[in-house]
């Protein structure tokens, strides 16, 4: 009977249960979701400041990320007095992967019921490559929740479909199983215009994150979410912004989504940063733009002082 009372206590206790997670800089929480009649956990990290000033960043990662390569962001905002939430999105990281039609609508309700659970009304979204997609669709769906929004190098900046071949998702995920660490590391050589051994740590991460649950199961997640990115263009949308918004970008970052399927002279008609930067900020009315020079796909890895700099000079005005 005391038994059954401390699991009834426990079960109606919180909506979030504790877990620590192998390598990841916070305590990692988890959320629970149901999605398509499946129970479903997101996990985040939820960091407090020692002098909250009642501003909250919220960061979104990319395709081939999840909370761990904020480690180094957190602390500056952190210091900075912000709160900082970390969700890995449901697909990728400590978070459950199930199979289910991924939408960055669905991406971006689940970050709103996260953000609900936590109590956190609005807050300064922050999202890199992928993590730029899903923070259009999230500023677009709750504008009222983004009290500010910055791009890090945001993929989506083209409708990959138009030129990219299509393949189907079996396709994708045969591909993809192909993955060891060595590929990885090939791949997200391409992000960076110098390797430098401190990368390896991102490589681990993201391979750690495709063991969980299984590799089988994470990399048709992985698979679904490629097809989401192809499919699901935000480009049209981006003159529809109407928050505050700073684009940073990395300068040196040719970034195309499929690259690998494009012919060398069609690849390199694609994924110029710069230009595509510049496109950007004229879409979006009043947004402000900080060009990287010598600067890759993710700034705030590569280029730490830079990135800190820009971020703090917006979000502190």
């Amino acid at each position: 009977m005391k038994n059954m009372s401390l699991l009834l206590l426990a079960l109606f206790a919180a909506t979030t249960v504790m877990a620590q997670a192998a390598n990841y800089p916070h305590p990692v929480r988890f959320v629970s979701l149901t999605i398509e009649g499946q129970p479903v956990k997101m996990a985040y990290m939820d960091v407090a400041p020692a002098a909250p000033n009642g501003k909250t960043v919220l960061l979104l990662h990319g395709k081939n990320f999840n909370g761990y390569y904020w480690k180094e962001v957190i602390p500056f905002l952190q210091q900075a007095g912000f709160r900082v939430v970390v969700p890995d999105q449901v697909g990728w990281g400590r978070s459950d992967k199930p199979n289910i039609h991924y939408s960055f609508h669905l991406l971006a309700h689940n970050t709103r019921q996260l953000l609900d659970t936590l109590g956190v009304q609005q807050a300064i979204v922050l999202g890199q490559s992928m993590g730029g997609m899903l923070a259009t669709r999230f500023a677009l769906m709750y504008p009222q929740r983004v009290a500010r929004l910055i791009y890090e190098n945001p993929i989506g900046l083209e409708d990959y479909k138009t030129f990219v071949p299509y393949q189907p998702v079996d396709a994708q995920y045969t591909a993809e199983l192909k993955a060891t660490m060595a590929s990885l590391r090939q791949y997200q050589q391409s992000y960076y215009p110098q390797w430098k051994p401190e990368y390896e740590q991102y490589v681990t991460a993201q391979y750690d994150a495709l063991q969980q649950p299984d590799f089988k199961q994470a990399t048709w997640a992985s698979a679904l979410t490629y097809q989401m990115i192809y499919e699901q263009p935000v480009v049209y949308e981006f003159k529809n912004i109407g928050v505050p918004t700073l684009i940073i970008i990395g300068q040196e970052d040719r970034t195309v989504v499929g690259k690998g399927l494009l012919e060398k002279a069609v690849a390199a008609q694609h994924g110029n940063y710069p230009q595509l930067g510049r496109w950007l900020q004229g879409q979006i009315k009043g947004s402000e733009l900080a060009e990287l020079r010598g600067v890759g796909h993710i700034p705030h890895i590569q280029s730490p002082e830079d990135f800190k700099k820009a971020v703090l000079q917006f979000i502190s005005n």
